[in-house]
Formats: C-alpha cells, structure tokens, sequence
C-alpha cells in the first residue's frame, strides 16, 4: 500500500505503463487542433498529433482544469490519502495556480486534508524526472513532508536541455522573432534552449545543423552534471525517436549511464516546440 498518493499533469510526459506501476494519477490538460478539442480520454496517438502539425495544422493549449483537480483529490480524500501533487511549471502554465487554487476550495470543507502542491519548475521529462525522484524515495518509505522537502531543496537542480528543428514553433510562441525564425531556417540555425530557475524557456545559444544540435545537448550536460550521480537519464522527443536514442547513445558512450527513460513530448508542450524537438533531463550542479 501506497504511504501517499502521487500525482502530476499529462506534461510529465511519463510513459502509460509507469503511471500504472507506480500508481500515479494524472491531471489532464487540454488542446484544440482543426477547431476539436482534445485531452483526457478523448486523445491522439503521438504519431497522429505531429502528423496533423507536419500538415499545417497549428495547436492551441488549455491549462488544468481546477474543477479536474478537484475532482480527483476527492477521491483521495475520501480514502483518508494524503496527496503529493507535482504541477507543470509556473513560469510556463498557470496549472499550478489553478491547482493550488482547488486545494484551497476543498480544504474549505475538508480542513485536515493532507494535500501538497509542488511547483515543479519543470516541464516535459523534466516533471516526470521529479516525479519519479518523489516516487523513489515515497518507495523507500520516506515521508510526505521529508519528500517534499527533498523535492524543493532539489527541483533546481534538474536541468533541462532541448533543441528543436523548426524556429517557426518558438516564434509562434514568442520566443524567437519572426527574422530570426526566417534568417536561422535559412543557414540550418539550431537553437540550444533550457528551462531556467524560474521554470522560464530560455534560448541559450545557436548551432548549425541538427546533429552539431544534439551534441551540443550532452556537451552542456558534461558541464553541468559535475558533482551529481545520476543513476538515470530522461529523454523526450517531438516524433523523432532515431534522434532522441542518438542522444541516448551519447550518454551512454561519454557518462557510462545506461537507464535512460525514452518518451514522446506531450501535446500540450509539443503544439509550442514542434516536430523534432529533442530534450534531455537530469541533476546537475546548476540549470
């Protein structure tokens, strides 16, 4: 039996059957493409939703819905659980607020309720890599607080790097400037980006071509990780699964780490990086 519940949002990005190992719960949040609204149990394949973005189509995203929160944390509580929510990054969705929020409602009726709310700062694989950190030591049977504890002294020091391979996306996001989107395309820019302290998306620096793109991202790990053992490795890609166990074949050679976790960018998160994106998770002295 489970010491405390865990849940988190579908940007965790966490394959299917780990959540259904670990018994974690997931907050869904929505998309709309060609006008359908998508999300929960009403979904695309992975394959299906970059298809559809290959083709033109241009995704737009929902945070949580706080009345979804809500709901699920009802039914923990009703079963006397304490619940450890891991939400989407501030700095990128208001899920976390709109979370936060619905706790606040339901501990209105059920005061002594035990429920903790975590601003990731993170996002894709990078959520899911926290996720799995608090399933870990839950496993080890440490407590709701001490996890909490561990994940807020920690989730600074999960680093994220990710490259994409259409400047168009992150201009639609407002990342990148038209000129720059149009000037980079023309000479193969490849941006390199991370996720700041702030849980901020941050355009670090540019390489030409793809595969000087996806060295660049264990490159920046080799600079980050000094200090830290990392006993796994998270990887999460746009569609693009040769590239993705590249990298993984890089860390593999250069780190001698060989449990990395490979999945697909979500929706929610993929509808603003696009087809190709390509991003690599792990702790590290600093983002």
């Amino acid at each position: 039996m489970d010491s405390f519940i865990i849940t988190t949002d579908t940007t965790s990005d966490l394959p299917e059957q780990y959540l259904k190992e670990h018994h974690i719960d997931i907050i869904p949040l929505y998309y709309v493409l060609d006008g359908i609204h998508y999300g929960g149990e009403h979904n695309l394949t992975p394959e299906d939703f970059y298809n559809k973005m290959k083709n033109g189509l241009m995704p737009t995203t929902n945070a949580c819905n706080p009345e979804d929160v809500k709901s699920l944390f009802m039914k923990y509580i009703k079963q006397g659980k304490a619940i450890l929510h891991i939400a989407f990054s501030s700095g990128l969705s208001s899920s976390y607020s709109n979370a936060v929020l619905a706790v606040n409602e339901l501990k209105e009726s059920y005061p002594d309720a035990v429920i903790y709310v975590i601003d990731s700062l993170c996002a894709s694989l990078g959520e899911g890599l926290l996720v799995h950190k608090a399933v870990s030591l839950r496993d080890k049977g440490t407590s709701i607080e001490e996890t909490v504890q561990w994940l807020e002294e920690n989730k600074l020091h999960l680093c994220h790097n990710f490259t994409v391979n259409d400047l168009f996306h992150l201009h639609r996001g407002g990342r990148v400037s038209k000129t720059t989107a149009i000037l980079g395309t023309l000479v193969n820019v490849k941006p390199i980006l991370h996720v700041d302290d702030e849980g901020h998306l941050i355009p670090l620096s540019n390489v030409r071509g793809r595969k000087k793109s996806l060295h660049a991202l264990v490159d920046r790990m080799a600079e980050q990780i000094t200090g830290y053992e990392n006993d796994i490795v998270f990887i999460s890609h746009g569609d693009s699964y040769e590239d993705a166990q590249y990298v993984a074949n890089l860390v593999k050679e250069r780190f001698g780490i060989e449990n990395i976790l490979i999945n697909y960018v979500s929706p929610t998160i993929g509808a603003h990086s696009g087809p190709g994106t390509i991003a690599l998770f792990f702790m590290g002295e600093k983002r």
